[in-house]
């Protein structure tokens, strides 16, 4: 539910959507900082691992950066569901790098998630007329966010906790994403307290509690039942744009998004 409430604080933010990647992390910062100092007691945590940390904050910069745009593009329930597409990302990334022969499960998954996807593209086009680029770009978060999850399984391969982690990945990605907003034009700096209000809500609830939060549940529950739960993200999140940017839901787009969500639940279980 955290998660969830990412595109709507996004579409409330009077900072444009690079500019609110940035505050998203940057604001987010010092709270994780403070309970690294709190909770961790180990001495060099991140010795040898700078170059995978790295990695991992130049994808999320990236994730964070497309998947604010398409939100300002497309609409939420289409921007949520693409986005979610990185599983499947994952796995292909296997296949082709690592050599990973997928499931006929996974491919099932594959073509569902396609044929959803589809469908989706075909309700934006009734959105707005920016609502295909709006797609287009929750498709690359998919493919930033993969290997976003690549770098962080290296990472806790190597033993790195995930405060440690967090702290670390999302003060390197501020440090990114901060030349970029500059760069882009947009309005860097809320006019109002609601407004800074909105930006603190999307750091704390939900990048802070969300993000650690799924961690620490991965942490604790079996893959299987946290794959399924990680899909009532794209749900919760329409219900939210519905709730309270009176955005509708289509026929077309309720058909394709219970197909992506199949297809995604398929090539899950299938890469498993």
């Amino acid at each position: 539910m955290c998660i969830a409430l990412s595109p709507i604080f996004v579409r409330l933010s009077e900072a444009g959507p690079t500019a609110t990647a940035f505050w998203r992390v940057a604001l987010a910062v010092p709270v994780l900082w403070f309970f690294y100092s709190v909770k961790s007691a180990a001495r060099n945590a991140y010795s040898g691992k700078w170059l995978l940390l790295a990695a991992a904050g130049f994808a999320f910069a990236g994730d964070l950066a497309f998947w604010h745009t398409s939100i300002k593009l497309t609409s939420v329930a289409n921007s949520t569901l693409l986005a979610n597409l990185a599983s499947i990302f994952v796995t292909l990334a296997a296949w082709i790098f690592l050599r990973q022969r997928p499931t006929g499960v996974f491919l099932a998954g594959l073509a569902s998630a396609l044929a959803g996807v589809t469908l989706l593209v075909r309700s934006s086009l009734e959105f707005s007329a920016s609502g295909l680029v709006g797609d287009a770009l929750g498709v690359v978060t998919a493919m930033f966010y993969a290997a976003y999850i690549f770098a962080v399984k290296g990472l806790r391969d190597r033993g790195q906790t995930t405060i440690a982690l967090m702290a670390a990945t999302t003060t390197i990605t501020a440090i990114l994403l901060l030349p970029v907003a500059l760069a882009s034009g947009e309005r860097m700096v809320p006019d109002s307290l609601y407004g800074w209000g909105v930006l603190v809500g999307l750091a704390v609830i939900s990048h802070a509690a969300g993000q650690g939060l799924i961690a620490y549940a991965l942490a604790h529950l079996p893959a299987t039942f946290s794959s399924v739960g990680l899909l009532l993200q794209p749900v919760i999140a329409a219900f939210f744009a519905w709730m309270v940017l009176a955005e509708p839901l289509v026929p077309l787009q309720i058909a394709g998004g219970a197909v992506v969500l199949v297809g995604i639940y398929l090539a899950r279980r299938g890469s498993a």
